[in-house]
């Protein structure tokens, strides 16, 4: 895990770069294609997924090596054909495990942060899921450990392949000719984030576009129907930890009201979007039958609302990065902790997005908890050692933070109050 983080340590930094230059790019060629607050709630939903990763959280039904050990038929030398195999492989695994997600109740909730934005840009590239606690991928790879290929290999080669399927997420880029029968292009991928009926759950290839070529998910960009951006079932909030869990939440109340047993139990194994009749009729949900006529979750953010969700962005990103400067000699524990107020801080900042009237409690709560810390323990994590007035600067945030808080909570008015009820 150690290794894991101090790899996020250098990418983080250049994955927002990257998003920096889009937004930057759009605007001189008058095509911009963010909005603030949902790419801070992009962002912010990456902050959360690099954090949980890093810190282990979950459960493997089984690991690699043990299958490696037990279902090997040959053993590849480590030579340039062992890393092929193991990236074809991986990306087999893959798509498969995409297609999962896709077409099951149960398996979406750990893949509809990804879909939520209803923009499409480098951003919403970085949404990806903490309620994946349930660790079943290397059941995927059984043909990579049949074939022998060894554990470091995949372990070097996953985080490659899951960075490198961050560029195409961008509508700055055409087709790209021939490379559209190889690889997974932006216009594929449009399709792929689309909601149009002729595009749902198409192109789930995550680097090679073969495998939907092959088993009939292939979809390509059409002119004549523009992609639409979003989830037929609207997140209407930018907290991405609770974007994290609707799905999962609607499955447990549909799974509660259902008078049949039956129900309660398929529920979960249906295929995505499947609801018990009874529970339908009675509990309709708000889903979108136009997708070219629809309302964009966008409420109402005064510019210092959303400059100041900029800065809690930013400073949550830098303690995080500090957590991972520090890693080793944080320890487990203090990890845990430290993990607990970036997520409490996503969670706070991004609900004061939403005008939530509760958030400020969870803004003062983790702010007097984090004075608290700082002055029980005379530092923050360790950072005195490298900056003699660093937990000074920590306690400044957090005073911000409490006065950011009641300021947007009690004196910037806004009337408007989002729908969650989807």
């Amino acid at each position: 895990m150690e290794s894991y983080a101090t790899a996020l340590l250098y990418a983080i930094p250049f994955f927002v770069g990257l998003v920096l230059f889009e937004v930057l790019y759009g605007h001189f060629v008058k095509k911009q294609m963010h909005n603030v607050m949902d790419t801070v709630s992009s962002l912010s939903s990456g902050l959360t997924n690099v954090v949980k990763d890093s810190l282990g959280l979950g459960v493997i039904i089984v690991t690699y090596p043990y299958l490696l050990e037990h279902l090997a038929l040959m053993e590849i030398k480590a030579t340039w054909l062992v890393w092929v195999v193991g990236f074809v492989t991986l990306d087999f695994a893959g798509y498969w495990n995409h297609r999962l997600s896709h077409h099951v109740n149960f398996f979406w909730n750990q893949h509809v942060i990804h879909h939520s934005s209803e923009e499409f840009n480098l951003a919403c590239a970085l949404r990806q899921s903490i309620s994946n606690l349930l660790g079943y991928f290397p059941l995927l790879l059984i043909p990579a450990a049949l074939l022998g290929v060894p554990h470091k290999v995949i372990a070097i080669l996953a985080p490659i392949h899951l960075f490198a399927q961050f560029w195409y997420h961008t509508q700055h880029i055409g087709k790209m000719g021939w490379l559209e029968y190889i690889i997974v292009t932006p216009s594929q991928h449009r399709v792929h984030h689309a909601i149009n009926p002729e595009y749902i759950d198409k192109n789930l290839g995550q680097i090679f576009c073969v495998w939907d070529r092959m088993f009939g998910t292939f979809q390509e960009e059409l002119e004549d129907v523009p992609p639409q951006y979003g989830v037929l079932k609207p997140a209407s909030t930018w907290n991405p930890i609770l974007i994290n869990f609707q799905h999962v939440w609607r499955l447990i109340k549909d799974a509660w009201r259902t008078k049949s047993y039956w129900d309660k139990l398929r529920i979960w194994f249906m295929p995505t979007g499947w609801r018990p009749e009874d529970v339908k009729e009675k509990f309709p949900v708000n889903i979108i039958e136009d997708v070219y006529n629809f309302k964009k979750y966008k409420p109402e953010a005064s510019s210092s609302l959303k400059g100041y969700s900029i800065f809690q962005l930013l400073a949550n990103t830098a303690l995080m990065l500090f957590m991972f400067f520090n890693y080793a000699q944080i320890g487990f524990q203090g990890l845990l902790l430290f993990g607990a107020y970036v997520f409490f801080g996503i969670f706070g900042y991004t609900s004061l997005m939403d005008r939530r009237t509760w958030a400020i409690w969870i803004e003062i709560f983790r702010s007097l908890a984090g004075l608290t810390l700082i002055y029980i323990t005379q530092d923050w994590f360790g950072l005195n050692s490298y900056l003699s007035f660093g937990s000074y600067l920590v306690a400044l945030y957090f005073l911000i933070t409490m006065v950011g808080g009641i300021y947007f909570t009690y004196f910037e008015r806004n009337n408007v109050v989002p729908n969650l009820t989807s």
